[in-house]
């Protein structure tokens, strides 16, 4: 039997007993006196932009919180996008594994018309725009909900936005409620953002190099967002969400000081910004692979998977909205071929229409050169989207040729496998930049490539892959060491681990 004194657990060490990561299982039994009779369940609500990179980094942070706190329950609001069904099926697959979370779907908008934006952020920041009175009556309802046990009671005490979805923090402010940034960006990228506005006259001019406090390197014009040159609202739409940024009450961000530790620090010197909660990594390390309806063709790329040998596989893959053109599709045929290494290649198909997502190719005849899967049958595979925590985390891929989103960066260097960089779009040049010449963990293949402005020859291609495959040790040790350190963060005591605790007593101190 427990005397009163043995009952009083600080705050802190009650929140590290619970700390439960969804990576690393630290289990621990708690007394059932710990927890009282009469609890106040504190409601979490959160919203995210349409689109699975950064959906799917904020459903795992919130399923983090609610696995550290009985107290804690949480709303995912879903914004319905009709041309991107994979959304759906994403949260279709959740619902019957999450129990404290709750997917609220909010009733569809009238779309922005074409007229109005030139940009998909402009699309996606208008979209959100015209959500608001949506999200304000879910959260009406929220309040108003009345728990079916005389003994409990809710209470509504954060929303979490983010990056794009800032018009929702109006919401928060008239409602009186606390409004929270999850950034599921590098902080490299958040702090550009915030000082981007105070270069915007000089960008015109292509020879220049820039100096951001959040780099400890000059960075060139050509690694910027390509949305940062569009003439009708440019930098306009980063700068505006930047800015409202620090309206927020906090902002988490999806890193770790042991991996971005110069951007962070200047994060914490910028006097005008709330306090910042770096806590990852946070990942699904489940991917696609729990959500994805193709088992067929996951069995057929495990399976090939588990008869290479270890690190023997070159694994490209350009994320879920990356495709290349023909032309470039053709080089890298080529230079694999020439190269003669183990490949497992995701060749998707380019979209046909603005805002749609890349397919996967019906026939990859009328994409790939005459012969080539024929000639290459013995070492390679090429499919469609492929389960990619799956395959990273497998003991046959030895280098990843990546577009440099941030959640791929963080998996493979979850599952220690080196980056080769070929970034597409959006900030992944940026993210390219970082890892490359910021921090040393991953080699160049292009930092500045832009599909229909450049091509990287077969020839280079061939060149990249043999080096990778048949060198790099300083990188690959790198690499490692970042992994573990990556691991260390979540754990009792580690960095990630320390700073979550000091998000969860601010929530719950309301």
């Amino acid at each position: 039997m427990m005397d009163e004194t043995e009952m009083k657990l600080s705050s802190h060490t009650f929140l590290s007993l619970l700390l439960i990561h969804p990576y690393i299982s630290i289990f621990v039994s708690l007394p059932l006196p710990l927890y009282n009779l009469t609890m106040t369940r504190i409601e979490l609500v959160f919203i995210a932009t349409p689109a699975m990179g950064n959906l799917v980094p904020m459903v795992e942070f919130a399923n983090l919180l609610t696995k550290q706190d009985p107290r804690f329950s949480a709303t995912v609001l879903i914004i319905t996008v009709p041309h991107r069904p994979i959304i759906t099926t994403y949260f279709n697959s959740l619902s019957s594994s999450s129990t404290n979370l709750r997917f609220l779907h909010l009733p569809t908008v009238d779309p922005p018309t074409p007229d109005q934006y030139q940009t998909n952020v402009g699309f996606i920041s208008l979209l959100i725009e015209k959500h608001k009175h949506r999200v304000k009556h879910a959260l009406i309802d929220i309040i108003k909900t009345e728990s079916p046990s005389d003994s409990d009671s809710v209470q509504l005490a954060a929303l979490f936005v983010d990056m794009f979805t800032t018009a929702i923090i109006d919401v928060a402010a008239e409602l009186n409620l606390p409004s929270y940034l999850f950034f599921a960006s590098p902080a490299s990228f958040l702090g550009f953002t915030l000082h981007l506005s105070q270069i915007e006259t000089e960008l015109t001019d292509s020879n220049t190099e820039f100096r951001f406090p959040c780099f400890k390197n000059s960075l060139p014009r050509s690694v910027f967002p390509k949305l940062v040159f569009n003439e009708k609202n440019g930098s306009s739409w980063l700068s505006h969400h930047a800015r409202r940024y620090k309206e927020t009450k906090g902002i988490i961000v999806n890193t770790l000081e042991e991996l971005e530790p110069h951007a962070l620090q200047s994060l914490y010197n910028d006097s005008q910004l709330p306090r910042v909660y770096p806590i990852g990594p946070i990942l699904d390390l489940h991917g696609s692979a729990r959500w994805n309806p193709n088992a067929v063709q996951y069995k057929r790329i495990m399976e090939w998977l588990d008869m290479q040998t270890k690190s023997s596989v070159v694994f490209l893959c350009f994320g879920s909205m990356g495709s290349l053109s023909m032309g470039q599709v053709a080089q890298i045929a080529f230079g694999l071929e020439r190269a003669g290494f183990r490949f497992l290649w995701a060749l998707r198909e380019p979209p046909k229409a603005r805002l749609e997502d890349p397919k996967d190719y019906t026939n990859y005849d009328n994409v790939l050169p005459d012969g080539f899967l024929e000639r290459t049958a013995e070492i390679g595979l090429v499919c469609g989207w492929v389960p990619q925590a799956k395959v990273l985390a497998h003991k046959a891929v030895g280098v990843f040729v990546s577009h440099c989103g941030w959640n791929s960066i963080l998996e493979s260097l979850w599952y220690e496998v080196p980056i080769a960089t070929w970034p597409i779009y959006a900030e992944q040049h940026m993210n390219a930049f970082e890892m490359v010449k910021e921090l040393g963990l991953a080699v160049e293949i292009r930092l500045d490539y832009r599909d229909g402005e450049d091509l990287v020859k077969g020839e280079e291609v061939e060149r990249c892959v043999r080096y990778l495959m048949n060198g790099c040790d300083e990188i690959r040790r790198k690499v490692k060491d970042m992994g573990e350190k990556c691991k260390m963060s979540l754990m009792k005591n580690g960095s990630s681990y320390v700073n979550l605790v000091s998000l969860i007593e601010e929530l719950t101190s309301s």
